[in-house]
């Protein structure tokens, strides 16, 4: 599945992606025939009927990663993908003066094995993020410059009450994480009792420190572009059990790290590199610009229909959110319980802008580029600047309840609100760019929102067992199916290598 595209003002390019931050501290090369926009398959008029063994929606990480897996196997696949580019939510935007920035998904860290092995596969390399010289924390209208390797780690210097309380509830939620399943969060000892509070409701009971509230709250709209209001308890405590891999247990710390965690890296060339190479090796399998409007049982098969292409296939792999997933017709309908869940999982709400500078001037001053604010429509910063420093580049999130309050507005409006955050942070070099990026998951027709489908108090417990069984010939993937880094780029690529196996065993 997939959905027209909408620009919101760039001088750049497309939308799409999502991406992580830290939040308590802290020129793309086309491959063979692949470019930013397309691949060797072109558009769906390259061909408009084709019947193979397994028809994938969505070209992202998830479906991509499905058909390499299953093209490996000796298996027909026929990618259907609704964009003119491939790569979901993760996307590089080109700049008016040259160079490109990411507008989704870039960061990868500790434990994200899978991503990590797909990009070196493909040649794509990593270097570290910008991570050298102080963050800084402003609150209350007042910078304050910080260490990023305090007792803490990188938490900002609020009171000691409350560094103290919010030691206390980050180590109780890690200690609950660690009862949760996370190939079945639902059936933990406590599911029920967690699955029906807030997250919010939860944290008025233990961060009883204004302050330590305060770091809570900044981590969880960083982390989930989502109120702590909006989030089920057992939804953020299987997050925080998922941010590790089958060997290394998950932790908060990991999650809203730089350092060790999972902001650690970024690719070189950009994220959407990978999947534009993995799409380059599986050629024109390969259909741009084709959103799939039903996908219907016929005869012992499946036909799946998008725009200027039919596909008929043996089976079926939905790699798009939940969701978007619900927007494609069905015949037969999908169980209630499929659909009901689909439902309920909403997207978060995001936006990442991008201002690019000669110099990232930042630096001189002894300055990461990190912000945790308290107020303003960015409240999380990262330095975004290439590896060669050959420009500056200052990258803020605009989450939850910021993002839909600028829903609507021009990207006049939003650059005048983001610069003047940048300028409280940075100083006056920040009010003048030499170019403005903005990236409105909101506003982007075939995600609606990023960087994850959240679920919100009793969706878990009622259908979470619906999210990745099988209906008939039909399998689900995409990052919100994955058992471990639900919401990131790891997670696409492990849901697309655990679907590839279960499609194999039924073939």
């Amino acid at each position: 599945m997939a959905r027209e595209r909408q620009h919101d003002s760039r001088a750049l390019s497309r939308p799409q992606a999502l991406s992580r931050r830290s939040l308590l501290g802290g020129a793309a090369a086309a491959a063979g025939a692949v470019t930013l926009t397309g691949t060797a398959a072109g558009t769906a008029s390259a061909a408009t009927t084709r019947d193979v063994d397994v028809a994938v929606v969505g070209g992202g990480l998830a479906g991509l990663t499905t058909a390499r897996d299953l093209v490996a196997a000796g298996k027909t696949v026929a990618v259907l993908e609704a964009r003119d580019r491939v790569g979901g939510r993760v996307v590089n935007l080109s700049l008016a003066g040259g160079g490109f920035t990411e507008g989704g998904g870039e960061f990868i860290g500790p434990t994200q094995d899978r991503i990590k092995a797909l990009a070196d596969s493909l040649g794509v390399a990593t270097f570290t993020t910008y991570n050298t010289g102080k963050n800084l924390l402003y609150k209350d209208g007042t910078r304050t410059p910080y260490a990023t390797d305090g007792i803490l780690g990188s938490v900002p210097p609020v009171d000691a009450a409350g560094l103290a309380n919010a030691a206390i509830v980050q180590a109780s939620l890690d200690d609950m994480a660690k009862q949760v399943p996370v190939d079945a969060p639902w059936t933990a000892a406590k599911a029920a009792e967690w699955d029906k509070q807030t997250f919010e409701s939860w944290l008025n009971a233990n961060a009883v420190i204004p302050s330590a509230k305060f770091l809570l709250d900044v981590a969880t709209t960083s982390i989930f572009s989502a109120q702590p209001r909006e989030l089920s308890l057992l939804f953020v405590l299987f997050y925080i059990a998922a941010a590790g891999n089958e060997s290394t247990a998950g932790t908060l710390e990991r999650l809203t790290d730089t350092a060790n965690g999972a902001q650690e890296s970024r690719f070189v060339g950009g994220s959407q590199q990978v999947p534009i190479k993995l799409a380059a090796t599986l050629g024109d399998r390969v259909v741009l610009s084709a959103p799939v409007r039903s996908i219907a049982q016929s005869g012992g098969k499946y036909v799946v229909t998008a725009d200027g292409v039919t596909v008929t296939a043996k089976k079926v792999v939905v790699a798009v959110p939940p969701p978007m997933a619900a927007r494609i017709t069905y015949d037969p309908l999908l169980p209630a319980s499929r659909d009901q869940l689909s439902q309920r999982l909403p997207m978060g709400s995001i936006g990442k802008a991008i201002a690019v500078y000669d110099t990232p001037f930042w630096r001189t001053d002894g300055l990461n580029g990190q912000v945790v604010s308290d107020s303003g429509v960015v409240r999380s910063t990262f330095d975004n600047s290439p590896p060669d420093a050959s420009y500056g580049a200052l990258m803020g999130f605009i989450e939850a309840d910021e993002m839909r309050a600028y829903d609507a507005s021009s990207v006049a409006e939003v650059k005048a609100a983001v610069l003047k955050d940048y300028a409280n942070y940075f100083g006056d070099k920040a009010k003048s760019p030499t170019s403005f990026v903005l990236q409105r998951w909101n506003n982007e027709g075939f995600s609606r929102g990023g960087p994850v489908a959240y679920a919100p108090p009793g969706v878990l417990t009622e259908y979470g067992a619906a999210l990745r069984a099988p209906v008939g010939g039909i399998h689900w993937a995409g990052t919100e199916t994955s058992t471990y880094w639900n919401g990131y780029m790891d997670g696409a690529v492990r849901s697309g290598e655990r679907v590839a196996k279960e499609v194999l065993a039924e073939l």
